[in-house]
């Protein structure tokens, strides 16, 4: 595997440069070094404020019933988004005009994007993907920019183990690309036999596996334009579609809606988790500007949980039944993990979130803490830290310190949900006969 790595642990306390060094050679009085600690923290809690004022403005479809501070942030956020739109139109037509080259790979790209910030199921998408090709002996290289600490990247590392999976983690996509072709080569995207090779019902062993990559599966990589992809996969939350429909960072639009013209599939996910109205909702405003569009529909399916220092621990989700529940998260779309805990079928689910790839701090542990012992207190009976498979890799280590609390991890995948007559062998029948035609096309 091709992982970044950091000079410290991620997952432990993190200091500011000067701060850290002044700590470590007490070059201010130890006065000093608490009073900048304590700027530090005031900075972080503020911040996160911030975050989640911006995120309530952007899903707020009446901005007069906000409260009067995150009023006062709309004029700013309306300019910022402004800007924000002439920004992206200047960019899209340097690439249009050929200011700015795309690049081709060798082998076919499948890119898996979104068009709104977090929670939309980019990721476990990818991991089916390459699963599937993986399995069918189709080695894909996974291309991730390894944003919040790789946490994503490690996730899939752990999860593809075993499987003819490679994972490339960088910036610059092309040439973290360009190093694996030079290191395993890839296969003759034009063969036709490369096709044969996959289908809908292939298992690991059907087929021998290689080392050369057959395919390149970018990894949020709608917003990638250097790159070009024989195929454009969507994903949108189903629980919170487009928001307030505006651009960053007034809404949650990373493009406008308009956008989905270019997409070949769309993947509406969390879709068992609204009602069947809000699912139709999000479909027709797709079919509004992509009439043609194929519209699938996805879940995350939890399996089992395994214990903080016993990553090969299977502990059955009935373990949960009995108590109390704290769904702690630094991820996109906390709702969708709080109401995924519910279906399991906990006595309660509490909720403790933190903005997406937050890494945890002494802080937040003491928080977590002080929440757990106030549920064991209110119920009489035993509370459980329950955090998602994402907000592990980030944190493993500080987890610990919640002992003697129990914490596990939930585990999932994502399954595509049987609608309007798509379901999962359709889905992988379609992919595979896009790839045939603009191969031959390119060809």
């Amino acid at each position: 595997m091709f992982l970044n790595t950091h000079p410290s642990n991620p997952s432990e306390p993190v200091l500011t440069q000067s701060v850290q060094e002044s700590v470590n050679h007490w070059a201010l009085p130890k006065w000093e070094c608490i009073l900048a600690l304590c700027a530090q923290s005031v900075n972080m809690v503020f911040m996160d404020k911030l975050r989640r004022a911006v995120n309530e403005i952007a899903y707020s479809q009446d901005h007069s019933k906000l409260p009067t501070l995150h009023r006062s942030l709309v004029p700013l956020l309306s300019l910022a988004s402004s800007l924000y739109k002439v920004a992206l139109l200047i960019r899209h037509h340097l690439y249009q005009f050929g200011v700015f080259s795309k690049h081709r790979l060798p082998v076919p790209v499948i890119s898996v994007g979104n068009l709104t910030w977090g929670g939309n199921g980019k990721t476990p998408m990818v991991e089916f993907i390459s699963l599937w090709l993986a399995d069918s002996g189709l080695s894909p290289l996974i291309l991730t920019r390894g944003y919040g600490g790789g946490d994503e990247a490690r996730m899939l590392e752990r999860h593809l183990l075993g499987r003819p999976a490679k994972i490339g983690v960088g910036p610059d996509r092309a040439a973290v690309a360009a190093s694996f072709f030079e290191k395993y080569g890839c296969l003759d995207p034009l063969n036709s036999i490369l096709f044969e090779r996959i289908g809908p019902k292939q298992k690991l062993g059907d087929h021998p596996s290689s080392e050369n990559i057959g395919a390149v599966i970018l990894d949020d990589g709608m917003q990638h334009w250097r790159l070009k992809r024989e195929l454009e996969i969507v994903m949108v939350n189903g629980l919170m579609p487009w928001g307030n429909h505006q651009l960053l960072p007034l809404g949650p639009l990373r493009e406008p809606l308009t956008s989905l013209r270019r997409a070949d599939v769309a993947v509406v996910h969390h879709s068992d988790l609204v009602s069947e109205q809000k699912v139709k909702d999000a479909v027709l405003s797709m079919r509004e500007i992509n009439e043609s569009l194929p519209i699938f529909f996805s879940r995350m399916s939890p399996s089992h949980f395994f214990e903080i220092g016993n990553i090969n621990a299977n502990i059955p989700l009935s373990v949960v039944h009995n108590v109390a529940v704290l769904c702690v998260s630094a991820i996109g779309s906390a709702n969708s993990f709080v109401r995924g805990m519910e279906k399991v079928g906990s006595f309660f689910v509490d909720q403790l979130d933190f903005s997406d790839h937050h890494s945890l701090q002494a802080e937040d542990v003491e928080k977590i803490s002080m929440r757990v012992r106030d549920l064991e207190l209110k119920f009489g009976i035993e509370t459980i830290v329950v955090v998602t498979e994402k907000d592990y890799d980030r944190d493993p280590v500080i987890l610990k310190q919640l002992e003697p609390v129990k914490v596990f991890v939930l585990c999932s995948k994502l399954q595509i949900v049987p609608k309007n007559g798509y379901t999962e062998d359709s889905f992988k029948n379609l992919l595979k006969e896009l790839l045939k035609a603009r191969l031959s096309h390119t060809g």
